[in-house]
């Protein structure tokens, strides 16, 4: 059977898998954006379904003024005796927490915090215990620790330090066939990225490195156009099979060494040698395409391009900045409609402006809004945004310049801020158009019946983690602003429209 990677594409990095029986679940981090930790379905490793989050509180995702690549960090997702756990890290409060249930589409509980620095939390539960592994120091921590209080009952130990590679980090344990594995990542989440794996008699070590680490690297492949695979996790199958889930990004092309999608989740078959160490697919390597012995294919359904907001809920594919204002937006004031009110905080500002966006998850992709929006005073503004950060992205939008409604595109790339198109239009609802392709942007709009207008393409370039910098991906959405004041008017969208090309 052939699969295509990435198994879900765009920014859903740092993916962690259990399974429950014949079902799977993969969470994956979510930095500023909430809710926090999407949560996904399969029942073949291949196809997912997102289900929810697991964080959808406040008290449970305290974001604050949580800059670009703060928030949550790489969860690991277990199930024990009935319950599910997803531990994590809240960078900007600076702790690990963990959160459970018995059904995972639905709430989870409030946090409970651990005590502890440092990143990439883990869970492994073995003969009546219960290990605690992190990131911290330049090297894999572990302590006991009572899974009712969050209390660590041991005092830290550094179990391993890797094989040398820069970065130590995402450590998973596991009890395979008698013995202790422990899978880390090393050489950081970039293009020096890769997977590394050792062996011990106890969950405690001394570890033995695998002779043929790294597992799982594409650091010396500069022509391939998936690159930094690595922060995997592993799952056996139903069937007895051996699986990795792991990271990585695709950049623009073969070429090019900038990627804008943000890191993906992908997923390789494993098979274990004589003298019980893991062999990922080729030797380490991957490709779009897999041919691999899979599980029976199971499908969900799909989402509908077009989203008409017509339902009391948004989809799970929507998020928001930060900790959002419920007052800032509605999907009951206008039946039919989403309602974004413009505060005075913008896209630039480390707030939590009226913006409701989804992750960008195909390189060549359509992206269209109807908007009804008549601005009423300078200032006020809204449309479509290509976000990567607070000082990265692209609008394409609706303002009032001295009196007269115009429709503009503006490029925000660091320091530098400039309107590179800008059109008076009549009144009425306007279409406003995104058209991706991996290079650029092309933006254009349409009123009513009238002829579709082009007025500018931006590239991609300057969106990339390269170039702007961080651990996330593009987002493309709504938003509204005062730039300053709270807007007089709202904005509402008829409808939001993603469709791969």
């Amino acid at each position: 059977m052939h699969y295509n990677n990435p198994v879900i594409p765009g920014f859903y990095p740092d993916p962690s898998v259990c399974r429950v029986g014949s079902d799977y679940y993969l969470v994956t981090s979510s930095f500023e954006y909430f809710p926090g930790v999407p949560i996904f379905h399969s029942r073949d490793l291949v196809h997912w379904q997102q289900i929810g989050h697991c964080l959808t509180r406040n008290s449970q995702l305290p974001l604050g003024n949580t800059g670009s690549s703060g928030g949550i960090y790489a969860p690991t997702i277990r199930y024990h005796q009935g319950l599910f756990y997803m531990v994590t890290t809240n960078v900007t409060v600076g702790k690990h927490f963990y959160v459970y249930t018995d059904d995972p589409r639905g709430e989870w509980s409030e946090p409970v915090w651990i005590e502890r620095a440092g990143i990439d939390p883990s869970f492994f539960f073995d003969d009546g215990k219960v290990y605690f592994t992190w990131t911290n120091l330049g090297g894999i921590y572990q302590s006991e620790i009572e899974i009712e209080t969050g209390k660590l009952l041991t005092p830290d130990q550094l179990i391993w330090s890797g094989t040398g590679g820069r970065y130590p980090e995402a450590p998973h344990l596991y009890k395979i066939n008698g013995g202790y594995y422990l899978m880390i990542a090393e050489g950081g989440t970039e293009y020096g990225h890769m997977e590394t794996i050792a062996q011990a008699s106890n969950p405690w070590g001394p570890f033995e490195s695998c002779p043929r680490n790294p597992i799982l690297t594409h650091r010396n492949l500069g022509a391939h156009l998936i690159q930094a695979t690595g922060h995997g996790d592993l799952v056996e199958a139903h069937d007895g099979s051996w699986w990795m889930v792991f990271l990585g990004f695709r950049c623009t092309n073969q070429f090019s060494l900038y990627h804008h999608l943000g890191r993906e989740t992908f997923l390789a078959p494993v098979i274990w040698d004589s003298d019980g160490w893991p062999i990922v697919y080729h030797n380490g390597t991957i490709d779009e395409t897999m041919d691999a012995n899979c599980l029976p294919t199971h499908l969900f359904e799909g989402e509908a391009a077009r989203d008409e907001f017509d339902t009391l809920a948004l989809r799970f594919s929507w998020n928001f900045l930060r900790n959002p204002s419920y007052e800032a937006w509605s999907l009951v004031e206008r039946p039919g409609w989403l309602r974004l009110k413009g505060s005075a905080f913008t896209l630039n500002d480390l707030a939590s402006p009226a913006f409701i966006g989804r992750r960008q998850q195909h390189g060549s992709c359509r992206t269209a809004a109807c908007l009804d929006f008549s601005p009423q005073k300078m200032g006020e503004e809204a449309g479509l945004t290509v976000l990567m950060n607070e000082t990265h992205h692209y609008e394409i939008g609706l303002t009032d310049q001295e009196g007269s409604r115009c429709v503009f595109v503006r490029r925000r790339i660091g320091d530098l801020t400039a309107v590179v198109a800008q059109e008076t239009i009549t009144a009425g609802i306007v279409e406003l158009k995104i058209q991706a392709s991996p290079a650029s942007y092309t933006f254009s709009y349409a009123i009513g019946n009238q002829q579709e207008r082009t007025l500018i393409s931006c590239s991609t370039r300057y969106l990339s983690s390269e170039v702007a910098g961080g651990f996330t991906g593009v987002y493309i959405g709504m938003y509204a602003t005062g730039n300053g004041e709270t807007a007089t008017v709202p904005a509402d969208f008829d409808w939001f429209e993603y469709q791969p090309l």
